[in-house]
C-alpha cells in the first residue's frame, strides 16, 4: 500500500533534488574544509614557516621535477606549499568567525535597541546605518591599517568594525514587528524588565536570521583579508594568509604559476564553503517555518 503511494506520488524535478543535495552538503564541506585547516598542519611533515633555499621552487607531485616530499612544492624560499595553504585555511577561518561574531554583537544590540525602543533610539542607529553604509569598507580598511599598521588583530578589529550594518538592518526590522506580539506583550504584564524581554523573546526569534548574515559576512571577510594581505597591507608575513601567497607567489607567476593558483583555488573553495553553509542554514530555517 504504501509503496503504491510513494509511487503515485510525483518524483521531484531533477534540478531540485541537485539543489536540495548541494544546500545540505553546504556545513558538511565547511567542517572538512575547516577541520583539514585544523589538523591538517600536524599531519603533514613540514613547518609552515621553515625555510630551505636548497628546495625553492619546487613543482608540485604532478609535475615535472616534482616529488611526493612537497606534494604542492615550494615557494621561492622553500617553504611547503601545501602546509601553508592548510595553515592559511585556519588563518582565514579564524578571521571570518572573529569579524562575524564582532560584527554580530554590534549590528544585533544595535538594531535590537532600534526596532526594541522606537522613537530617538531607533533614528540614532538609522543615522549610525547610513553612515556606515556610505562609507567604502576597502578604502577605509587600507587607510586605517596603513596608518595603524598590519597586524592579525588590527584586521580583525577593522573588518569587525565595518562588517555590523547587515546585522543592525535585519534586528531592527524584525525587533520592531515583535515588540507588540503577545508574547512580549504577556511579558510586560508580567512585570519582567525591557532587558528580559529582549534577552528571553526577542532574541531568540532572531538567532536563525542572525546566523545566515554571519556566513555572507564571515566570506566577505575571508575576502577582504585576503585583498588587504595582497596588498601587503593584512595579516604580516611570515605568517601563512592565503592572499599573501598569491601576492609572493606573483613574482615567480610565468616560471611556476601553481604558487598563485592553489592559494587561488583554496581561497575559492574556502569562499564557496561558507557561502553553500548559508544556503544551508537558510534552507534549515525555511523548513523550521
Amino acid at each position: 500500500m504504501n509503496n503504491t503511494l510513494a509511487s503515485a506520488l510525483p518524483a521531484a524535478p531533477r534540478g531540485a533534488r541537485l539543489a536540495r543535495i548541494g544546500r545540505n552538503t553546504g556545513l558538511a564541506a565547511l567542517a572538512l574544509l575547516v577541520l583539514a585547516g585544523l589538523i591538517g598542519p600536524y599531519l603533514i611533515p613540514h613547518d609552515p614557516y621553515s625555510q630551505d633555499l636548497l628546495a625553492r621552487l619546487q613543482e608540485p607531485v604532478w609535475a615535472e621535477g616534482g616529488d611526493w616530499n612537497h606534494i604542492l612544492g615550494t615557494d621561492q624560499l622553500g617553504r611547503d606549499v601545501l602546509a601553508r595553504a592548510l595553515y592559511g585555511v585556519r588563518v582565514s577561518a579564524l578571521i571570518g568567525l572573529s569579524v562575524a561574531l564582532m560584527g554580530g554583537v554590534i549590528g544585533t544590540t544595535l538594531g535590537v535597541a532600534a526596532g526594541y525602543f522606537g522613537g530617538a533610539v531607533d533614528r540614532v542607529v538609522s543615522f549610525l546605518i547610513t553612515a556606515r553604509l556610505a562609507l567604502p569598507i576597502i578604502l577605509v580598511a587600507l587607510a586605517v591599517v596603513s596608518v595603524v599598521g598590519a597586524s592579525l588583530t588590527v584586521v580583525v578589529l577593522v573588518l569587525g568594525l565595518l562588517l555590523w550594518e547587515r546585522y543592525a538592518l535585519v534586528a531592527r526590522t524584525m525587533a520592531a514587528g515583535l515588540r507588540n506580539a503577545e508574547f512580549v506583550t504577556a511579558s510586560r504584564l508580567q512585570g519582567c524588565t525591557h532587558l528580559q524581554i529582549i534577552w528571553r523573546d526577542i532574541l531568540p526569534n532572531l538567532v536563525g536570521n542572525l546566523l545566515i548574515i554571519g556566513t555572507v559576512d564571515a566570506a566577505m571577510a575571508i575576502t577582504l583579508e585576503a585583498s588587504l594581505s595582497f596588498l601587503g597591507l593584512g595579516v604580516p608575513a611570515p605568517m601563512p594568509s592565503l592572499g599573501l601567497m598569491i601576492a609572493e607567489g606573483k613574482e615567480n607567476m610565468l616560471f611556476q604559476p601553481s604558487l598563485v593558483v592553489i592559494p587561488s583555488v583554496v581561497l575559492f573553495l574556502l569562499v564557496l564553503c561558507v557561502n553553500r553553509a548559508g544556503e544551508s542554514l537558510r534552507a534549515i530555517q525555511l523548513k523550521k517555518g
